[in-house]
This record gives C-alpha cells, sequence and structure tokens, in this order.
C-alpha cells in the first residue's frame, strides 16, 4: 500500500499520520465494545446461555475479532520498528561480536523480528552461510519465534504484564542459553557439507534512509504481509480454544496439565513438538486452556514446543543441519523450555 492519491502524487505526510491517527482512534473505540457486542448477539440465538455451544460460540465471536485487531495493531507498530533493521545491517550488528554479547544481541533482535519458525530458517542460513558464530545464529533462530512482538503483545494483553514480562525474560534466557550451550560445543563440523563450503561476502548496508512517510508504510505492509498469511491461523486456534471453553468438563484438563501431576510439562512439550503454529494462532487455545484450570507454566511449555520446536521448522532446518546437529538443538532448546514450565508452575501455583 502507498500513500498516493488518485492522482498518483504521494499524500502529505500530514494527511498520512492524520488517517493513521484517526485509524488506531477507530480502533480503540471499536474495542472498546467488542464484548458487550458478542454477549448481545449470543442471547440474540435460540441457545440455552449456560450451554456449552453458548459458551464456545461467545467466546470465539468476542476472541476472534480481539485478537485479529491485537495482532493488526502489534504487527503494524512492530513493522515500523522493523524498518530500521533490514536483515543486511541485522547481519551487521551481528557481526564480529565475542561470544555471549553476540547471543545477546542475536535474541534481542529475535524479539524485534516478526517471524515464526520457519520463516526464521532462511535468515537463519544466510547468517550461518555468511559465517556468523553457529551459537550467535541459534539463538537468533530460538528468540525470533518464541520471544516476538506477536506473543508478547497478546500475553500482555490476554494474560498481564507480569506474565508477560516474566515469559520475555524466560524466553530470552533460553535463547541466550541454548545458543551459548551449542557454540560452546562447537558442532560447526556437524553442518552440511554444502553449507561449510559455501563463503558468502556480507551484503553491503542498505544506503537508503526511510523517511516517516515510509516508516508508516512499512508498519502497513507488515499488517498486509503478517497478518494475511495468519489469518486462518488464528481463526483455527481460537476455535479450539471455543471448543475447550465450551465442551472441555472443568477437571478433565487440569488433570493432565495440572501443577501436581509432574510429568504434565514433559508431556505438554512432546505434544507440542509435532504440531505448528505461530504464536498468534497458539495464545487464544493457551487462553482458552488457562480457563479450564491448565497449570500456567505447562500452558506455556506446550505453546513454547509449539513456536520454537516445530516439525515443520525441524523439516527445513535439515537442509542445511545434519541429523545429530538437529538432536542437539531439539534437546537443549527442549531442556530449556522444561526448565521454563517448571518454574512457571512453581511461581504461579
Amino acid at each position: 500500500m502507498t500513500a498516493s492519491d488518485l492522482t498518483g502524487k504521494p499524500r502529505p505526510l500530514t494527511t498520512k499520520l492524520l488517517v493513521t491517527v484517526l485509524l488506531v482512534a477507530l480502533w480503540g473505540a471499536v474495542y472498546a465494545v467488542l464484548s458487550p457486542a458478542s454477549e448481545w448477539i449470543v442471547r440474540q440465538l435460540p441457545l440455552d446461555p449456560a450451554g456449552g455451544s453458548a459458551r464456545a460460540l461467545a467466546f470465539f465471536i468476542y476472541d476472534t475479532p480481539k485478537v485479529l485487531m491485537l495482532l493488526t495493531l502489534i504487527v503494524f507498530a512492530m513493522g515500523v520498528v522493523r524498518s530500521f533493521f533490514s536483515p543486511e545491517r541485522t547481519r551487521a550488528l551481528l557481526a564480529g561480536r565475542r561470544e555471549g554479547v553476540g547471543n545477546v544481541a542475536a535474541a534481542g533482535l529475535g524479539v524485534l523480528t516478526p517471524f515464526c519458525s520457519c520463516s526464521a530458517v532462511p535468515l537463519f542460513i544466510g547468517f550461518v552461510s555468511a559465517g556468523l558464530p553457529l551459537g550467535v545464529t541459534f539463538s537468533f533462530l530460538i528468540s525470533a519465534p518464541l520471544v516476538n512482538e506477536v506473543a508478547l503483545g497478546l500475553l500482555l494483553a490476554l494474560l498481564g504484564w507480569k506474565v508477560a514480562l516474566l515469559y520475555l525474560l524466560l524466553g530470552l534466557s533460553v535463547a541466550i542459553v541454548a545458543g551459548m550451550v551449542i557454540g560452546r560445543l562447537h558442532l560447526e563440523a556437524w553442518l552440511e557439507d554444502w553449507v561449510r563450503a559455501l563463503r558468502t561476502e556480507a551484503a553491503p548496508l542498505e544506503a537508503e534512509r526511510l523517511s516517516v512517510s515510509d516508516r508508516i508504510d512499512a508498519g502497513v505492509e507488515a499488517v498486509r504481509d503478517i497478518v494475511g498469511r495468519v489469518w486462518p491461523w488464528i481463526i483455527a486456534g481460537i476455535a479450539i480454544g471455543a471448543g475447550i471453553h465450551g465442551w472441555v468438563p472443568e477437571g478433565l484438563l487440569a488433570g493432565i496439565m495440572g501443577r501436581d501431576a509432574w510429568w504434565s510439562v514433559p508431556a505438554a512439550v512432546a505434544i507440542g513438538i509435532p504440531m505448528y503454529s505461530n504464536a498468534a494462532g497458539i495464545v487464544p487455545v493457551v487462553e482458552a486452556l488457562l480457563g479450564k484450570g491448565a497449570a500456567l507454566g505447562t500452558t506455556l511449555a506446550f505453546m513454547m514446543s509449539v513456536t520454537a520446536l516445530s516439525a515443520p521448522e525441524l523439516i527445513i532446518l535439515r537442509k542445511v543441519l545434519t541429523v545429530r546437529l538437529i538432536a542437539v538443538f531439539v534437546a537443549v532448546v527442549g531442556l530449556g523450555i522444561l526448565a521454563v514450565g517448571y518454574l512457571f508452575n512453581f511461581l504461579f501455583g
């Protein structure tokens, strides 16, 4: 989407800023009436208000626009922020960093890049091919889908700032520590031969300096690209969450994913790895699980395994990593996720 009028001439910056402010104000007005509007719609239907169908439908009608609206606002804001970090500039920021500092920088940059696990892999491949330290690149690969702005924004809106902040800190810790461990193991020989043989010269930094208008366009383009790609996953996740909210018995999930069952955290991780979703699609499921009594740490461990260790991601990584290196990656990250799950259960039990 470009800022142009019917004559093809660029709109003045003030006009674009005014339109942006008005749209944000409209966003706030619509968001404020979502709850009463959804309740009114359900009351008009011939359903038992206490029945599972009414509860599931109310959850779906309310959460679908809520999550999509939150996602749109978050992605727009981070699209503007992301305009300051091109892939070339990101690589330049990481190049030459010593171990530890590089892992922290890579994990921090991963938070600012709105990638799911599969879309982060091509950038990871570029970093590896360009000769960046292996552990540093893994810190980025783990952080990008696990602790991205979509996950944090939705957790903040749905579960509160304490959960979002602790998730940020612990997720970054998993990315940093796992990357450092993999780096210390010096497993470069376990890369595929063609990757080790590849020597890519660093791409020059972009000389273009973006204006405020260009950065607004970058936010709009991010919404078109990211929301346009993930909305089916979001609706699928909300539908699953609605089913859990409406029909799953109160105590069932608490018994399976409760704090008292020591095996619930590894079971949740094992269930999550074969699945694939992005943070936006899985957060509504997390919300519904928690509403049915599942333990917070167990549920977030499930979310982390789905977003950071998904089967499609591992299949794509097989193009550049040997099976042994993939196994090390899964083991190290999996242990970190288990630790986070148990810690959340301990702190919020």
